[in-house]
């Protein structure tokens, strides 16, 4: 199983400067490259100070000429905010500034607060269209001389300009929970995604078991890769995991905020929520993120990970976002390259 890096530029106060924010990404990033993970992962969203990512093909750019060992990986691009011909072509530039070191993951979206300002009337289902649209749709593009005629999109006989480097293409990955979607990948040759989010460990065991119940579906595929994603902490000792798991509850407490889309937003900052609010919350707590969650000392975690290896998981993703202070980021991710991947060499 190997291990890689997801991350975006995180802002939880107006006091935090955006330019400070990416260089201390950008110092997680070559932790990573320097210290043996395979990949970075950065993803895409729009308008939320909490994950700052528009365009993560610039992003990864950026970091192909400060990296030297990582792929580098969209976890994800939103496939209904992108033409095909758009997306098709971007992504082969990106490739081949890259040098050949892109993975594409697409993912349908999940913020209502995105779709109401980009495609207003967007819904679930709508979105999932697109995206399972779009990705033959760009396969036809890096082939060439490719008419489209679909439910979302139409256009003539066209080729991308340019071509990606990697042929015949990049890998693409889709973002994965439900077996309609894990089968919509694996039957398009695609690698799956997957986060448990705050779930218990039963939910990466099923997410494991619709996956290899698609493949089992498509046995004239070549089995594809699947990527497990989710937060953790490296502790230092017993105490410093409560303070990451009291952390990690008030980063879901907003994470869920955003999602719900109630609260007022100024400036791209949600409101704050109340001490007694995150308390009340029905679904997270302290004690949900350290049973559920990647947080531990370093022979936890290393045991907690055995346990994900074992069920045929090809890739850890560590998502560093948190809401924590960057100097606890860096920690936690110092323990996890030195003390906790060697364990898995």
């Amino acid at each position: 199983m190997k291990f890689s890096l997801f991350v975006h530029m995180e802002r939880v106060s107006p006091n935090d400067p955006e330019p400070r924010l990416y260089q201390e990404m950008l110092e997680l990033c070559h932790m990573a490259d320097e210290g043996g993970m395979c990949a970075i992962w950065t993803g895409e969203h729009h308008g939320m100070s909490f994950t700052i990512a528009p365009n993560p093909l610039l992003n990864l750019v950026d970091l192909a000429r400060r990296t030297k060992n990582v792929r580098l990986g969209t976890g994800t691009v939103i496939a209904p905010f992108w033409h095909p011909i758009k997306l098709a072509g971007e992504a082969a530039m990106a490739d081949i500034i890259m040098d050949g070191r892109l993975d594409l993951g697409i993912a349908r979206g999940a913020y209502s607060f995105e779709y109401e300002r980009i495609l207003p009337g967007l819904d679930a289902w709508n979105a999932g269209g697109r995206m399972r649209e779009l990705i033959p749709a760009i396969k036809g593009l890096w082939a060439g001389d490719y008419v489209h005629d679909g439910q979302y999109w139409q256009f003539p006989a066209t080729t991308s300009a340019p071509q990606p480097l990697q042929q015949p293409h990049p890998p693409i990955w889709v973002a994965a929970r439900d077996p309609n979607s894990h089968e919509f990948a694996v039957a398009n040759g695609c690698h799956v995604q997957c986060t448990p989010l705050h779930n218990p460990f039963s939910e990466v065991e099923s997410l494991m078991q619709r996956f290899n119940d698609a493949c089992a579906k498509n046995p004239e595929v070549p089995r594809p890769k699947i990527m497990v994603l989710q937060h953790g902490f490296v502790a230092k000792d017993r105490a410093d995991a409560e303070m990451a798991a009291q952390e990690l509850n008030h980063f879901y407490n907003y994470f869920g905020a955003w999602f719900l889309n109630k609260r007022p937003i100024r400036q791209g900052l949600i409101a704050p929520l109340t001490e007694e609010e995150i308390a009340a919350h029905p679904f997270y707590s302290p004690q949900v993120m350290r049973d559920n969650l990647l947080i531990g000392d370093v022979p936890e975690v290393i045991d907690r990970l055995h346990r994900v290896k074992a069920l045929g998981y090809d890739e850890f993703s560590l998502w560093i976002d948190s809401g924590q202070s960057f100097e606890r980021k860096r920690a936690s991710l110092k323990r996890f390259i030195e003390d906790v991947m060697p364990a898995f060499q």
